[in-house]
This record gives C-alpha cells, structure tokens and sequence, in this order.
C-alpha cells in the first residue's frame, strides 16, 4: 500500500527532468545555428591590388588652335549716347568700323532715328573681328508707356531696320526726405522726379496747403513705381502709398485700384477712409495768399469794399485747378474779373477763378470737370495790379471764406472692396516699416486699429 505513492512521485520527477533536457538541447541548438549564420570577417592579408596604366589620347594643341582660328568670332559692345554726338564718333566707340552700315543708317528713314537719341540713351553693337556691324540696338524714350526698340540688323551684304514695341519692366522705389525749405528742394534731395513731388502735392492737398501750411521738419515717406527698359530709367509712375508728417499731425495715403468698382482708383487712408474731400485746400500748387477775405482798399479803386474772395499770389501761367468736380457755368470775360471760370458744384456751391492769363484748351460752358483738372492759368487780366488768382466759394451766390470752410470727405470704404484694400495696405505698411523704423510704431497703430474695427 505504501508503493503506488512513491511511484506515483518518481513519475512526476521524470517529467520535469525530461522538460528540461528538452529545453536545454533546444538552446543548444540554436546557438550553433546562429553561429552558423554569423558572417566571417575576411582576412584582408590575402587580397591583392593590381595596379592598372593605360595611356589616354589628349586632343592636339594645335590643332584646337586652329580650330578656335577657324571660327567668326563676335564682339558686343554698349555705350551711351553724348550731347552732340555724331555717328562716326559712335561706331568709333562701339568698334564699328563698316562704311556700308555707316551709310545705311544715314539713309534709312526708320535707321536714321539712332541719329536723334536723347543723350544718356544706351547703344549696343554686335561686331566681327574686323568690325563689321552685325547688329545695332537702342531704345528710344519719348515718354510714353511704351518706349520704342531701334534695331539695325545686317543679312549679308544687306541691311535691315525696324522699331519695336518693348515691355518695361516695372519697379517700386521707397524714399523719404525732410522739409528744410520746400518740398521741391527736399524731393530734389531725396532724389525723387518732380512728377512724384506733383503727385505728394495732389494726393495730400485736400489736407495740406502746400503754400502756407509746411514747417520746417515735417517730413514724409513714399512708394512709387518706376518703368526701365534694358536697365534704364524710363520715367516714374504713380504713387503707391505715401505718408506726411505736417505740423506734428500724419497723413497717409494707399492708392487703391479696385477693378471690380465702377468708381476706379483713388487715394485712402491705411484704415479705409477716403483722402479726397469736397474740396481743395487751394487751386494752385506752390503760392501765397497775398490777401485775404475781408474789407480792404481796393488797390485800383481806392475804396473801401469787402474783398469776397482769396488772392493767390503765383508766376503768370501757373496752372490753376479745379476745386472739385462739378459742370463750368461761365467761361469768358466779366467785368474786373477779366478772364473768368465759374463751377456749379452739388449742394448750391460754386466756386469762382478769375484774372486768368488764358483758359484750358478746349475748355467751355457746360463741360464736366473732375477735382484737380487743369481750367486755366494764372494772369492779370480785368483789375488786377499783379499776376495772381482771385478765388472765390460761393454757397446759394453769396461768397463765403474758402479758408475756414469745413467740407467733408469723400464715403469710407466697405464690405468687400474694404477687405481686398486691406490686402494693399497692409503691404505697403511693411515697406514703409522698412524704409523708416521711426514709422513702424505709427504703422503698427494703424494695424492695430483696422483690425479691431474688423472685428466690430
């Protein structure tokens, strides 16, 4: 009775012992597997390298000499044109040594305009080696948009000319300057053309008298484009964004081209409000106001009267605007107002330009005119004892002051066209940002604003 149990505990021992037998024999194996597998590191004493020469065949010295003899070799060369110039002197300076092109230019209608290039036009030539033209290049600017490519191409014995219409290519100049005397002279030192200087003038005159409001430190800051063909300046095109510092008070201006409006480009300021109002501050650009709207003797009479207008003091043949759109209601001569505009403009107002020298060409009653548009020049025409421009505001016919006159400005964008302008603006804001870092604050602020009226 007492075996079966002992039995029962040797059967049980057996088991484990065969489990790990097993379990040894099966590692066993497999590290000689894996030894197996491992790769076996060569013995790189028994590897031999065996050095291999072979000649290479060089091309002939002389032979690619001769070569290089055989070819037509072609020269370019560029110059400008100088004041009094002649075309021998020219070609001389271009390596142009060919009578028979020298001839054809002289002789050829659409050729010969190389004769006339304004000095500082640039020239290129396309020679041989023994100096005969090829070709002959120049671009001849008359302002316009699209400038004019003079070519004279030789095919073979024969030449050719012809004027082609060439794409400028376009560029965006930021500058900035400080009044010291007068915009001119402070534009002239920044080196911008007087054609961007007229643009300052009409883009911030409904808030800035240009004759009698600049101090001494205002300051300003501008973007424009500028048009160049071959890598010269062609001329300077419309102001992009500008900004004026007048009297401590800032005013900016983007210029904004919506083609999805029918009411076209103008000027606005970085948070969408329009720069044009009503009415100019002044007709002319650069004046003085030489007397004022009040009693005073009459200089010719001699009488003491009411003076129911403002006197510009400016050069005969200044031109003289228009102070905002309206339809002409008289042009001609009245009494001692001697050569005389009238402008009916909305609201019952009209406004009166009088002593002219002489009106705009094709200027008459009933003609519409816009803000800015050129009505006439300055003169001394009816009773006037010096050149100047009488101007009179005029509400229901009774004159008022012009220079105490509020007038608003034109409607603030929105909606849609407001959002595509903010895209604009906020371009211009970094190049101004850029170009002056006294602006960055005044610009950040002006961001700052546009976006917390977004999102209102």
């Amino acid at each position: 009775m007492n075996i079966r149990p002992s039995v029962k505990l040797l059967t049980g021992s057996s088991r484990k012992t065969r489990i790990v037998s097993a379990s040894a024999l099966f590692l066993i194996v497999c590290a000689f597997g894996a030894a197996g597998v491992a790769p076996i590191t060569p013995d790189t004493s028994d590897l031999r390298v065996r050095a291999i020469a072979e000649e290479l065949m060089l091309p002939s010295l002389h032979q690619q000499i001769a070569t290089l003899e055989a070819q037509d070799h072609l020269y370019v060369a560029e110059d400008k044109m100088r004041s009094g110039d002649t075309l021998a002197a020219l070609m001389t300076r271009l390596g142009i040594s060919d009578n028979e092109a020298a001839n054809f230019i002289k002789s050829d209608v659409t050729a010969r305009a190389m004769l006339r290039l304004k000095p500082g036009s640039v020239v290129q030539a396309q020679t041989d080696a023994e100096g005969d033209l090829q070709w002959l290049r120049a671009t001849r600017l008359d302002g316009r948009d699209a400038p004019k490519n003079l070519v004279v191409t030789r095919h073979g014995d024969k030449f050719s000319a012809a004027e082609e219409t060439s794409a400028l290519e376009t560029r965006i100049e930021m500058h900035s300057g400080i009044i010291r005397s007068s915009l001119f002279a402070a534009t002239d030192d920044a080196e911008i053309p007087d054609t961007v200087s007229a643009q300052i003038i009409e883009m911030f005159g409904t808030n800035i008298n240009f004759s009698s409001d600049l101090k001494r430190g205002d300051r300003f800051n501008v973007a424009y484009e500028t048009f160049w063909q071959n890598g010269q300046f062609v001329r300077a095109g419309r102001i992009l964004a500008g900004e004026f510092v007048n009297a401590g008070k800032t005013f900016q201006a983007v210029w904004f081209d919506d083609p999805k409006s029918v009411q076209g480009g103008g000027y606005y300021g970085f948070d969408g409000s329009s720069m044009k109002q009503a009415f100019l501050k002044s007709p002319l650009a650069f004046t003085r106001i030489s007397s004022g709207f009040s009693m005073r003797t009459h200089p010719i009479l001699g009488n003491w009267k009411m003076h129911s207008g403002v006197d510009f003091a400016a050069a005969t043949g200044t031109p003289i605007h228009a102070a905002s759109d309206g339809v002409v209601d008289f042009v001609g001569v009245q009494n001692g107002y001697g050569n005389v505009v009238i402008i009916k403009h909305a609201g019952n107002i009209s406004t009166v330009y009088a002593h002219m020298s002489r009106f705009a060409p094709g200027f008459r009653r009933g003609s519409k005119v816009s803000q800015s548009d050129v009505i006439g020049f300055v003169g001394m025409t009816g009773w006037a004892t010096g050149p100047h421009l009488h101007y009179e505001y005029r509400v229901a016919d009774k004159p008022v002051d012009p220079m105490s006159v509020v007038v608003p400005t034109m409607q603030a964008l929105t909606g849609p066209r407001l959002q595509r302008f903010r895209t604009v603006a906020n371009d211009m804001s970094h190049r101004f940002a850029l170009l002056q870092p006294d602006t960055t604050t005044a610009l950040n602020k002006t961001a700052q604003t546009t976006a917390k009226t977004s999102r209102s």
